[in-house]
C-alpha cells in the first residue's frame, strides 16, 4: 500500500487536530438564545450517516448547506431531494440544484423547510378549541456561488432568506454562509471550513400581537381601545463555525475509505466534535458510520449508520441514500433521499 503521508505532513495533521479539539473542552452554553433552530438540522442521508462530519468531504448537492465552496469542484450538474419525518411530528424537506459553469464557477439553488400539521386554537375560556386552527412553519431559500482560486483551494458563499411563522406572526432575516476547501497530497488530505447563518436578528411581528390599550385607566370618557402592538425581543441566528479534516485512502485493499473529523463551535451551545467514515466499493455501494455531538453537554445525539447505492440511469447517475441516527431518549430518526448527477 502506498505511504499516505510523510513525517512533516503527519506532524501537521496532528497539530491541526489538537488545535481543533482543544476548544471543544469548553463548558460554556447558551441554549435557547437564538431563533431559526431548524437551520442547525443536518441535511442529507450521506452526511448524517457519517455523523455530520462532512464539511471537508461532502460530495453531493447538500454541499450548499455544509460548505458552499465544495461545489466549485463539481464537473456535473447535480440535483437532490429529501423528505424526513423529524422529531415531534414535524416534516423536514430539502431540495437543491448545483450548476457548474466552467470558468465562471459553480452556482447552486436550494429550498429548506420544517413544517408541522394544523393545530387547534385554544384559549383559557375555550380550552377545547375555538374552531380555528393554526400551524407553524420555517423556511430558508438561497443561492450559492463558488469558485476555485487555485487547483487546490476554493471558496464559496450562500445568500439566503429565512422565515419563521406561527399563525399570523412571522420573523424574517437575510443571512450568509461562507466556506473554503483546501486539498493537499493529491486530494488525499482535505481541510474544509464554513461559517453558517451570519445575518441580522429576527423579531416576530404580525396581527396576533395586536392589542387595544387604555392609556389612562383612571379616567372615563377617553378612548379605551387605542390600537397597539406588543413588541417582541430580537434574537440572533444560530451562528455555526465548522472546521473539518478529511483523509482519503483510495488504495485500501477493498474499496476506498474516507474518514473525517469535524469540530463545531455554535453561538448557542457548547462546542462539539463529529466523527464519520465512509467505505466505497467501486462507486456503487457505500457503507457509512459516525458519531455526533461528542463533548456537547446534555446532548441526545450519538451513533449514526447508513448506506447508499448508485447506478447508471440513461446518461445520468442516480444515488439513493439511507441513514439512521440515534437520539437517545428521543425517537430515532431515519432518512432516505435521492440525488442525481446529469
Amino acid at each position: 500500500m502506498m505511504k499516505l503521508f510523510d513525517k512533516s505532513q503527519l506532524l501537521y495533521v496532528i497539530i491541526l487536530v489538537l488545535l481543533i479539539a482543544l476548544p471543544c473542552a469548553g463548558k460554556v452554553t447558551k441554549v435557547g438564545t437564538t431563533m431559526g433552530q431548524f437551520l442547525k438540522i443536518g441535511i442529507g442521508a450521506r452526511s448524517i450517516g457519517m455523523g455530520g462530519a462532512v464539511v471537508a468531504s461532502v460530495n453531493d448537492a447538500t454541499a450548499v448547506y455544509w460548505n458552499p465552496s465544495v461545489i466549485a469542484g463539481f464537473n456535473k450538474r447535480m440535483a437532490f431531494a429529501s423528505y424526513t419525518d423529524w422529531l415531534l411530528d414535524t416534516k423536514l424537506t430539502f431540495t437543491g440544484v448545483v450548476l457548474p459553469m466552467g470558468t465562471l464557477g459553480s452556482f447552486g439553488f436550494y429550498f429548506n423547510s420544517l413544517s408541522m400539521g394544523m393545530m387547534d386554537v385554544r384559549t383559557v375560556e375555550l380550552p377545547e378549541g375555538t374552531g380555528e386552527q393554526f400551524t407553524v412553519g420555517n423556511l430558508a431559500m438561497g443561492v450559492s456561488y463558488a469558485r476555485k482560486l487555485t487547483n487546490f483551494f476554493s471558496i464559496g458563499f450562500n445568500a439566503k432568506y429565512i422565515r419563521e411563522s406561527i399563525w399570523h406572526c412571522n420573523a424574517t432575516s437575510i443571512a450568509f454562509d461562507f466556506g473554503s476547501q483546501y486539498c493537499a497530497d493529491n486530494g488525499r488530505l482535505i481541510i474544509g471550513t464554513s461559517v453558517s447563518n451570519f445575518g441580522n436578528k429576527m423579531q416576530f411581528t404580525g396581527k396576533d400581537l395586536r392589542i387595544y390599550y387604555d392609556q389612562n385607566t383612571s379616567e372615563t370618557g377617553d378612548n379605551e381601545y387605542i390600537p397597539a402592538y406588543y413588541e417582541t425581543d430580537k434574537w440572533d441566528l444560530p451562528l455555526l463555525f465548522r472546521i473539518g479534516l478529511a483523509v482519503y485512502w483510495p488504495e485500501f485493499p477493498v474499496g476506498d475509505i474516507v474518514a473525517e473529523f469535524d469540530a463545531i463551535h455554535p453561538n448557542d451551545n457548547s462546542e462539539q466534535i463529529n466523527l464519520g467514515a465512509e467505505w466505497n466499493l467501486n462507486q456503487v455501494l457505500f457503507v457509512r458510520t459516525g458519531y455526533q455531538a461528542l463533548f456537547q453537554e446534555n446532548s441526545e445525539q450519538g451513533l449514526t449508520v447508513g448506506g447508499g447505492l448508485r447506478y447508471k440511469l440513461l446518461n445520468s447517475l442516480l444515488t439513493v441514500n439511507y441513514a439512521y441516527a440515534d437520539f437517545g431518549r428521543l425517537p430515532d430518526v431515519q432518512r432516505i433521499d435521492i440525488g442525481i448527477d446529469f
